[in-house]
């Protein structure tokens, strides 16, 4: 018999899911923007901050590349991006040791382009992942690349830091309010960076026949690409045992079909 349907919308939950074996991972082009601004005087901020970045060096493996960028009225690239050898883990821990807060104000926006310069100028090889009183670093176009911001203490603005993680592709914002967490943050976020095990990741969705069609697509803060009736979904790097989801809208067109006993 024949059963008539009215044009019907439902949503379809798509989950991807990566639990492949991450041991030959591709290497890090890692660049930590580091705040020497007046406001790092406080509580010896920047004395804990040099201790997590201690961290960060010596969990990296020859495969990965590092570099550091600090910023206040002004920014500075301390070095470009260096194989993390067991020398220049050690030349770049001294130079971080000699870091001192500077009687200025701090201008995150000029840090952020002096990383993303710090990268666009990289010798690029197949198989590598990677309060404000002046500037609008919420205005830097960070889409391209991710960027994990941290936040800590009392004094820190929440809103601008959260802004240049949303705007990025696939960052994070930790909020660490108590300083002594900073090294547990540090380490949180560094384990997803090193199990990395797909790059450039896009999901697209696409029509295949005329019975439905594609009416939205809810993918979080990811950058987004219509053409056609496909859509395009930019994850950039996806980490092991992580997972993303997405609901897809549709609209079915079928007005009947026939039922078999």
């Amino acid at each position: 018999m024949e059963a008539p349907l009215e044009e019907t919308r439902f949503k379809v939950l798509l989950e991807l899911k990566e639990s492949a074996d991450i041991n030959g991972r591709h290497g890090l082009d890692l660049v930590m923007v580091i705040d020497i601004s007046g406001s790092m005087h406080e509580g010896g901020k920047l004395n804990k901050l040099k201790i997590a970045t201690k961290l960060v060096v010596e969990k990296l493996s020859p495969v990965d590349r590092f570099s550091v960028v600090t910023f206040f009225d002004s920014s500075i690239r301390l070095f470009p991006l260096h194989q993390m050898t067991k020398d220049s883990k050690d030349e770049i821990i001294e130079e971080i040791k000699l870091l001192k807060a500077k009687n200025s104000k701090k201008n995150i926006a000029k840090g952020l382009r002096m990383a993303l310069k710090v990268l666009n100028d990289r010798h690029f090889t197949p198989g590598r992942v990677g309060a404000e009183n002046r500037g609008k670093a919420a205005e830097v176009d960070v889409s391209k690349v991710p960027v994990h911001t941290f936040g800590f203490g009392a004094s820190h603005d929440q809103r601008v830091q959260l802004e240049i993680a949303k705007k990025s592709n696939g960052g994070t914002f930790s909020g660490v309010q108590n300083d002594n967490n900073l090294l547990i943050a540090f380490s949180q976020c560094l384990v997803g960076l090193l199990t990395g095990v797909v790059q450039d990741l896009r999901l697209i969705v696409a029509q295949v026949n005329t019975e439905s069609i594609l009416k939205n697509l809810l993918a979080g803060n990811y950058p987004i690409e219509t053409k056609n009736s496909a859509v395009t979904i930019f994850y950039g790097d996806f980490y092991g045992k992580e997972v993303r989801k997405v609901i897809v809208a549709n609209e079915s067109l079928q007005l009947c079909r026939r039922l078999h006993h």
